[in-house]
């Protein structure tokens, strides 16, 4: 007997879990069919209580813990909004956001969409350069401030913005019709601002729209290039 034990004991726990969990199920069996059976299998009872006594505890078979509780939206975005990378991109974006406001492109009241928003680094952003009215969409929303919207087909009138904003034009699927939406969305007079790495090929997306600027800016520490395009109404 106590050989079986030692050599028991030197088996995997997950092992060992199953051994005694098939032996448990059988001693049931056995105990409804006849009374005299317990006193018969008595020592291998005691071998399967071994068993459960030396499996670890974090075995599943044994104890069972509940996933740790979901951070509520409000809470998830407190905590990362914390983070460094996170300041410094939310940074980083506030100077892009102050050279529009010097081109005369952006203004504490203009209403402005942000396309690709991600976790929400422009919303903060503009919100600290005093913009308060802010729509931001992303394919996958992140509460508080981005709704789930696909960029490239927005549920928004025409016209309805000053400024479309966004730095994920070099992700989308379809960046013609990224482009097309962000001008449809954007009244007459407004503009469109995309930050991308190559600016080849991007003014010719927009074909609503005129070149107003190119200028070189700098995205948690990647070089960029910023382009701003001023919408002038005509249809493609």
């Amino acid at each position: 007997m106590e050989r079986h034990i030692h050599r028991f004991l030197s088996q995997p726990p997950l092992l060992r879990s199953s051994h005694a969990v098939a032996t448990l199920s059988l001693l049931h069996l056995l105990f409804h069919n006849s009374s005299c059976t317990a006193l018969l299998l008595l020592p291998f009872l005691t071998w399967a209580l071994l068993a459960l006594s030396t499996l670890h505890p974090s075995s599943s078979l044994i104890l069972w813990r509940p996933p740790p509780p979901l951070l509520s939206p409000d809470r998830r975005f407190k905590k990362l909004s914390s983070t460094s990378l996170f300041k410094k991109r939310s940074h980083s974006l506030s100077l892009i956001f102050e050279t529009l406001s010097s081109l005369h492109i952006l203004s504490n009241y203009s209403h402005v969409l942000v396309l690709s928003a991600g976790a929400g680094h422009a919303v903060v952003a503009l919100h600290s350069s005093g913009v308060s009215e802010v729509t931001a969409v992303d394919i996958v929303d992140f509460p508080p401030f981005v709704n789930r919207a696909d960029p490239h087909n927005l549920p928004f009138f025409d016209g309805a913005f000053d400024l479309a904003f966004s730095d994920g034009l070099d992700g989308a699927l379809f960046p013609a019709r990224f482009a097309a939406e962000m001008e449809r969305t954007v009244k007459k007079g407004g503009a469109e601002a995309v930050v991308v790495e190559d600016v080849e090929g991007v003014e010719r997306l927009f074909r609503r729209s005129s070149l107003v600027e190119v200028r070189n800016v700098t995205l948690v520490g990647s070089e960029m290039s910023l382009i701003v395009m001023r919408n002038n109404g005509n249809p493609p």
